[in-house]
């Protein structure tokens, strides 16, 4: 392992504290799928990606990742900063007038580590798909990455996409679904209910795996698994149980915290269920 599993929750803990640092500041933001994502994305860019922070927009011979769910913006640009992508204090400027840190990421201002504009929900796995049959292509063997909501599950075009890559033979794609049962209005079960997600990607004809997206030992566990299933036929699924507002006690679980800001009594208290060795931006 590249850190201990100590190493990774103390990293991911001051991922949760950036994030809601980064959204109090401006008072604008998407805190609660941040911090449910804050242990999946530590992992994945600190242990389980080949990946290199001289960063190249093309990617040959490294891991890609692609962020679908482009709300949640915070945790993706801390874990960039974090691992080495640009510096630590530039998460200051998050969402404010000329920042490279846009409220959705964006490729035009060049950020390190953004290859593709997401927020506009519904495509990040159709992207996914390409990159991962461009590797093919070019005979790179490394994988492509993806995260995306549930919610953006109700968009059409992931359906076209989710029945293209088993047909396709894209066994080099790890699809993680942040699977949280929030949306921005509600729960998804009351707004449109997405049934058995493992059924009907089977169906379809990936291998599901399920983890604990909020229980560091085991989603590491999961995506080293996730990792020895590529390059046997089948596009894989990480589905993946998280809380929304992991991590901060009045948070969690509630959709009213996937698009508000913390107040300054609220950023305290969040801070002060958040600890970690790491030093504040």
């Amino acid at each position: 392992m590249k850190h201990t599993i100590n190493e990774l929750e103390d990293i991911a803990s001051q991922v949760r504290r950036d994030i809601v640092r980064m959204v109090h500041a401006c008072q604008s933001g998407h805190p609660g799928g941040s911090l449910g994502c804050a242990d999946f994305m530590t992992a994945l860019y600190f242990e389980i990606m080949n990946h290199d922070t001289d960063f190249k927009m093309d990617g040959k011979g490294e891991d890609l990742f692609f962020l679908s769910n482009g709300h949640i913006s915070p945790v993706f640009y801390s874990v960039l900063a974090r691992s080495g992508y640009f510096d630590v204090a530039e998460l200051a400027t998050f969402r404010k007038l000329n920042s490279r840190l846009q409220g959705h990421p964006t490729t035009h201002e060049g950020l390190p580590g953004i290859r593709i504009a997401s927020g506009s929900l519904g495509q990040g796995m159709s992207v996914a798909i390409g990159a991962a049959q461009a590797k093919k292509l070019n005979k790179d063997h490394s994988i492509v990455f993806a995260l995306l909501g549930d919610g953006e599950l109700q968009e059409g075009q992931n359906w076209e996409a989710i029945m293209y890559a088993p047909h396709n033979k894209v066994d080099n794609l790890i699809a993680s679904i942040d699977y949280n049962g929030q949306q921005i209005d509600g729960p998804t079960e009351k707004i449109l209910s997405l049934e058995n997600l493992q059924n009907k990607f089977e169906a379809f004809g990936w291998h599901v795996i399920n983890s604990d997206g909020n229980d560091m030992d085991a989603i590491v566990k999961a995506l080293h698994y996730a990792k020895s299933l590529t390059g046997k036929g089948k596009p894989i699924l990480n589905l993946m149980s998280t809380q929304m507002g992991y991590g901060v006690d009045f948070m969690v679980g509630s959709h009213k915290w996937h698009g508000v800001a913390p107040n300054d009594e609220q950023l305290a208290n969040a801070l002060g269920q958040l600890t970690s060795t790491l030093k504040d931006y």
